[in-house]
């Protein structure tokens, strides 16, 4: 039998100090780890992490016996019967259709909220002295995945939201946006394609300029023209694709309101309203001015009878 370490332990420390005095064995117990070797006969598996299998057709005090809770008879005991089977004839989602309704002028968007966004950044994964785009939200991962019309921002946790952030989305709520520029940040809404999110995302595109977002103005130089063109220049040869504008009246009148932080508001002139088709109140055609009867009223009707 070979000897046990703790008599070897002895042994060498009796050669290496003679005055060695080994302690009472009853305090052995009390120098290591014990541990008992009842503890295997406690341990269990988490409460609900897996179901009881139950067996059927082993005898009627089960519950499951005879025929194993299939019924007498039938399709259904002798073999699975598919969803929706309606014994042969014409289903039912064939003759009446579809149900509900889909709105297709909905728009699929991702949301992130601000509590999320403070958490990214109070871990370092977002970089607050520079624009958060959705190209930065998707590769932190602090939204998982992009639908195919950009990302909103939400005000959940609005009150954990302590650092300036300039954000820009596709579309933001209006709490969402009081809180950020309360933290002293900005928040920009901007018009995404489908197209546009995948290039932004591989870097083929630029995230936030666009030729309506950036505007560069004839310069009145030869210098300025030379350095106008070297900008461009060098913008190509960065990017493969251009940032596309939106083209629809619904997504042009949604990024020129100023409420909603659009990227097109600069293109709204002052007093003006964002809509391209009802006229703003109080401002009649270019290049006519109002009739004013002698008695102060409109001429050719009465004032009372118009809507503004």
């Amino acid at each position: 039998m070979p000897p046990r370490l703790q008599l070897l332990s002895r042994a060498s420390a009796a050669i290496l100090q003679p005055s060695y005095q080994p302690l009472a064995p009853f305090l052995y117990p009390c120098l290591g780890q014990q541990r008992a070797a009842s503890i295997l006969s406690s341990l269990s598996d988490n409460k609900g992490a897996y179901n009881k299998r139950i067996r059927v057709g082993r005898g009627p005090s089960s519950g499951y016996g005879k025929t194993s809770g299939r019924g007498h008879k039938g399709q259904k005991q002798h073999g699975k019967v598919p969803v929706g089977f309606n014994g042969g004839q014409t289903p039912d989602h064939v003759v009446h259709g579809p149900r509900g309704f889909e709105n297709r002028f909905s728009a699929e968007l991702s949301p992130v909220n601000l509590n999320r966004i403070q958490d990214w950044i109070n871990a370092g994964r977002l970089d607050p002295s520079r624009p958060i785009t959705l190209k930065e939200l998707a590769s932190s991962r602090c939204i998982h995945g992009v639908h195919k019309d950009g990302v909103k921002l939400l005000a959940r946790g609005k009150d954990e939201l302590t650092t300036p952030i300039h954000i820009v989305v596709s579309r933001a709520s209006a709490e969402a946006i009081s809180a950020v520029e309360k933290a002293g940040g900005t928040v920009t809404t901007r018009y995404y394609t489908d197209f546009a999110i995948r290039m932004i995302k591989r870097g083929q595109m630029d995230p936030i300029h666009s030729l309506q977002s950036r505007i560069v103005l004839a310069p009145a130089t030869e210098e300025g023209a030379a350095a106008a063109a070297d900008a461009l220049v060098e913008e190509k040869g960065r990017y493969k694709y251009r940032l596309p504008d939106p083209t629809s009246r619904k997504a042009l009148e949604y990024y020129r309101d100023g409420a909603h932080r659009g990227y097109l508001s600069h293109l709204v002139a002052e007093g003006h309203g964002p809509s391209l088709f009802f006229r703003t109140p109080g401002m009649g055609r270019k290049g006519t001015q109002r009739r004013v009867s002698r008695s102060g009223g409109q001429a050719g009707g009465g004032s009372e009878n118009r809507l503004w």
